[in-house]
């Protein structure tokens, strides 16, 4: 029969009757208890060797760590560095001997600050930045430097931002990359470039640069100090003059603004009037040249016709004289709408009348009337 089956005398685990329905006691505990622990070692010695079975345990518990993947342990024998454990099992001696710190190598933090300083132009500015920073060597991270880790970076980091920040001026840090380019004069056929103004990448090539030497220098400082840390980032959040110049901070960059405008304003205009004046200047030129060629082209033939007639006239005078007064003649008539007859009136002269289209031509009746009078009075024209 079980122990709480219920049967003759109700029997119990302990060997002894108590009545049905009834609970033990808080004393009842205790002395079920101290009859266990007299059975185990017999009186006191059953104390000692629970306590050397407690100790046993904790011994066993505290003589393996387990250090995660992100982790790094670092461990002090009686309170000095011993080795740096690696990610994974280790088995060392139990505590106080030796005790393990973890520190996070993986994990990515940050330190964050605001700050307010002067420029090289002796400008007040405030800058907002951030720094990314990861543990690199635990040890070092936990002994090298004195106080809290975090305090030091960020005081190093305040070092380096006014370190750059204080050797550029306020444009260079807020609006432009620099001082604006200057345009090399142009030479004759060749169009002036104008000058670029900054536009927002270049800014942001310039924060970015800014940002670099921030990064490099903070560093440095802390390879000095031996922080055990190493930047991974550092960023300007926010850069801006204080709110009490800020209005006239405001009013600095619209004056700016109207400046650069009116400039690119003038670049536009010129870029549509000078390529255009460019252009006459060029057919102006052009047209000269044509007539200085065809100038010298008409001089150099007609004196290689002069030499031509100046021979045929040596070899016959008369003949060559005779035809030269002949084409000029003919050349002079042809475009004259008079007639002129020659022969006294004998011959029947065609007139061309049909050339006038319809309007009298100038000269012609007064010509026909001379021939007429010429033909009843008998005179003739000698040639």
């Amino acid at each position: 029969m079980a122990w709480n089956e219920p049967g003759n005398g109700q029997r119990d685990p302990w060997g002894k009757n108590r009545q049905s329905g009834s609970k033990p006691g808080l004393e009842d505990m205790l002395k079920q208890f101290r009859n266990r622990l007299g059975k185990l070692g017999g009186g006191a010695g059953g104390i000692f060797t629970i306590l050397l079975a407690l100790v046993l345990a904790w011994l066993l518990l505290s003589s393996y760590t387990i250090v995660d993947t992100r982790q790094a342990g670092v461990v002090l024998r009686f309170g000095q560095y011993s080795r740096t454990l690696q990610p994974g099992f280790h088995l060392k001696f139990p505590r106080p001997i030796e005790t393990v710190t973890k520190v996070g190598t993986t994990e990515i933090r940050s330190v964050s600050d605001k700050v307010r300083m002067l420029t090289s132009d002796e400008n007040i500015i405030s800058v907002d930045f951030n720094v990314q920073y990861q543990v690199s060597d635990a040890r070092k991270y936990l002994f090298s430097v004195s106080g809290q880790p975090e305090d030091t970076l960020r005081q190093a980091a305040e070092a380096a931002v006014r370190t750059v920040v204080g050797a550029n001026v306020m444009d260079n840090i807020l609006t432009s990359p620099g001082a604006e380019p200057v345009a090399a004069p142009a030479s004759a056929g060749t169009a002036t470039a104008p000058a670029t103004a900054a536009t927002p990448a270049a800014i942001a090539q310039t924060r970015d640069t800014l940002q670099q030497q921030t990064r490099e220098i903070l560093q440095d400082t802390l390879d000095i100090y031996d922080a055990g840390l190493i930047v991974t980032d550092v960023s300007f959040q926010n850069v801006a003059p204080p709110q009490e110049v800020k209005d006239a901070f405001d009013d600095v960059n619209a004056a700016r603004e109207d400046k650069q405008g009116t400039e690119n304003n003038a670049r536009a205009y010129a870029s549509q009037v000078v390529p255009v004046a460019r252009g006459e200047a060029a057919r102006i030129a052009a047209q000269a040249q044509g007539y200085a060629a065809e100038r010298v082209a008409r001089a150099t033939g007609d004196a290689s016709r002069f030499n031509l007639i100046l021979k045929e006239y040596k070899a016959a005078p008369d003949v060559t004289r005779r035809r030269l007064w002949l084409e000029t003649v003919e050349d002079v008539m042809s475009n004259n709408p008079k007639v002129l007859d020659g022969s006294g009136g004998r011959n029947m002269i065609y007139l061309p009348l049909d050339r006038a289209t319809g309007k009298d031509v100038p000269g012609v009746g007064a010509v026909m009337q001379s021939a007429g009078n010429d033909a009843m009075t008998g005179k003739e024209k000698q040639p």
